[in-house]
């Protein structure tokens, strides 16, 4: 898989991606506990923004072979705009688990209290796919690396506090709590505290499942309008 290999390797590449991958995953690990809120220390609470973030600046890299031309001499290559694609979106993957991996793993060998780890790092998992999706999706519409990266952190900033990621939901208005439902990173922000609190393992269950209908969804959108 030589398109699978070169993402991964391309991606390391550019210094920004490496902080966002491979830094502020070790970051997070020491930030503090709170005290009410929220129940997990503040760098798995806000670890989210990190995978989102990290999902817009990979799959910029698509916006860059849009510019230099490569997604339409694949119109004569021995491979398919599909096999493109989905070798990158696997190589982009791969990265974003392997930080998850890494927060977790890091979070245990210093002790912290994570309650549940490894329904931790499948709930990471699960938003990280979705996180690239969405992006992909973002940057379908887009023409310019920059425009695209510029605005979408609009969105990550409305994504996390809407979502109850940044904020908790218990002081919303009752309105804002009901469109919260339609932010991804609500569903996250239901993950933690079920990492912290659940006992009945559907409800985590269901949790994952609404991410992976969001990735789901997301990416149909972004792999039908082919970045060009």
């Amino acid at each position: 898989m030589t398109i699978f290999r070169f993402a991964i390797k391309r991606s390391f590449g550019n210094k920004t991606n490496v902080v966002f991958l491979l830094l502020l995953p070790i970051v997070c690990i020491f930030f503090p506990e709170g005290e009410d809120w929220p129940h997990l220390p503040y760098g798995y609470q806000y670890f989210g923004i990190v995978i989102l973030f990290a999902g817009i600046r990979l799959t910029s890299i698509l916006l860059e072979d849009r510019a230099k031309g490569v997604v339409k001499r694949l119109a004569v290559a021995p491979i398919s705009y599909a096999q493109y694609l989905g070798q990158n979106l696997l190589g982009f993957s791969v990265l974003l688990v392997m930080q998850c991996v890494i927060i977790v793993m890091g979070g245990v060998l210093v002790g912290h209290e994570l309650y549940q780890p490894l329904w931790l790092l499948v709930l990471y998992t699960s938003f990280s796919f979705t996180a690239i999706a969405i992006a992909l999706a973002w940057i379908s519409f887009c023409r310019s690396k920059d425009t695209a990266f510029l605005v979408y952190m609009s969105l990550i900033f409305l994504f996390v506090v809407l979502g109850g990621l940044m904020i908790p939901l218990d002081i919303f208005p009752a309105l804002l709590k009901k469109i919260a439902l339609l932010f991804p990173t609500f569903w996250l922000a239901e993950g933690l505290n079920w990492v912290v609190f659940g006992v009945n393992l559907l409800d985590f269950l269901l949790i994952n499942a609404v991410l992976w209908l969001y990735t789901l969804i997301f990416l149909i959108i972004g792999s039908i309008r082919k970045i060009h």
